[in-house]
C-alpha cells in the first residue's frame, strides 16, 4: 500500500482530474507514480513538461529507456525497473539488452557509453571526470546529447525517489530488482 495518497478519478479535484484525463488520453492509462505526483498538480505539470521536452531531444527512445533501466536498477527502484522494462520492450529492447542495461552496459557500443556515463553521474552525484565526458564524446555524443543524458538521469532520479518514497503499487508487470545470473 502506498505511503502517499494515490489520486484517483474518485478523489481528484478538477485540476487533478484534468491532468489525469490528459495522461489517460495520451498513454491509454495513468501510471500509479503519476497518480502520486498528482497530489501536487504543480509537481505533476513540472514532471510532464520536463518529460515531454526531454523526449524531443536527439537521444533515441531506446537509449532513453536504457538510461532509465540503468538508473532504476542502480537506485533500487522496483517500480521504475518494472515500468521501464515494459516500456523498453515496447521501444524494441530485447530481454538480453534490458539485462545488460540493468547491469550498467549495452549490447550496442555507443549506447554502452551512454549507460556507463549515466551510472557514473548517479554514483558520483554528478561529479563525473573529464575522462567520462571525453569517452562520451569519443563514442559520438555531442555536448547537446551529453546534456540530454544528464537530463534523463535527473528525471529518472526524480521518478525513482517518488517510487521508493511512496512505495506505490507497481502497475506494470513486476520485475524483481535482482538480475538473474
Amino acid at each position: 500500500m502506498s505511503r502517499i495518497t494515490v489520486i484517483t478519478n474518485e478523489t481528484a479535484n478538477a485540476e487533478q482530474q484534468a491532468l489525469l484525463d490528459a495522461i489517460q488520453a495520451k498513454l491509454g492509462m495513468v501510471p500509479n507514480f503519476l497518480k502520486i505526483l498528482a497530489n501536487s498538480p504543480a509537481a505533476l505539470r513540472a514532471f510532464l513538461g520536463l518529460h515531454g521536452i526531454a523526449n524531443e531531444g536527439s537521444l533515441t527512445p531506446q537509449t532513453r529507456e536504457r538510461i532509465a533501466l540503468a538508473v532504476a536498477q542502480q537506485n533500487a527502484c522496483e517500480y521504475c525497473v518494472s515500468a521501464h522494462t515494459a516500456i523498453g520492450r515496447k521501444a524494441g529492447l530485447s530481454n538480453a539488452e534490458i539485462a545488460a542495461n540493468r547491469a550498467g552496459t549495452s549490447q550496442e557500443d555507443k549506447a554502452a557509453v551512454a549507460v556507463k556515463f549515466a551510472r557514473a553521474l548517479v554514483e558520483n552525484s554528478g561529479e563525473v571526470t573529464t575522462a567520462d565526458i571525453t569517452e562520451a564524446r569519443d563514442a559520438g555524443y555531442s555536448d547537446a546529447e551529453i546534456v540530454e543524458i544528464i537530463t534523463h538521469v535527473g528525471m529518472n532520479i526524480l521518478t525513482n525517489m517518488i517510487g521508493k518514497a511512496s512505495r506505490v503499487e507497481i502497475d506494470f508487470p513486476k520485475v524483481d530488482l535482482q538480475i538473474a545470473a
